[in-house]
């Protein structure tokens, strides 16, 4: 191996030593609010009510329901009523969880694009930026 082709390797060893050392600062400095956006997540919740307003309901951030409550409106409903408004109500409150989470998540989300990804580091290595899509639902192949 002649003197340019170690200067290269050097220079290219540097390079990569540098990508990372920030790759790793910018985790660092997000690691923080990284922890205060799953904090506010957890204990985010958020109401729907039935139009009538017969049925109120409670979600948290992934949309699951925490609570319901039913007023004496509801108790003189069918029961195909009575379920058909419970269940609109909890697909209103879960997409409204839905974008709060999202609003929530949007600062850090946006870090993370200014951030070199895996397979510029490292050829071969796996795309987080791939994965980040799959769990936005950017990947048309997703299940979701």
């Amino acid at each position: 191996m002649d003197r340019w082709e170690r200067e290269g390797l050097r220079s290219a060893n540097n390079g990569m030593r540098n990508q990372l050392e920030h790759l790793l600062d910018s985790f660092e400095r997000q690691q923080g609010r990284l922890a205060d956006v799953f904090r506010e997540l957890d204990n985010a919740r958020t109401q729907a009510s039935s139009p009538d307003q017969s049925v109120e309901v409670t979600v948290d951030a992934a949309g699951v329901l925490t609570d319901l409550r039913l007023t004496a409106a509801a108790m003189r409903q069918t029961p195909e009523q009575l379920s058909s408004a419970i269940v609109d109500a909890t697909r209103a409150a879960a997409h409204r969880a839905q974008q709060q989470a999202e609003t929530l998540a949007a600062p850090l989300d946006a870090d993370f694009d200014d951030l070199p990804d895996l397979p510029d580091i490292s050829p071969g290595a796996p795309s987080l930026n791939e994965i980040r899509a799959f769990f936005r639902g950017d990947n048309k192949d997703s299940p979701r």
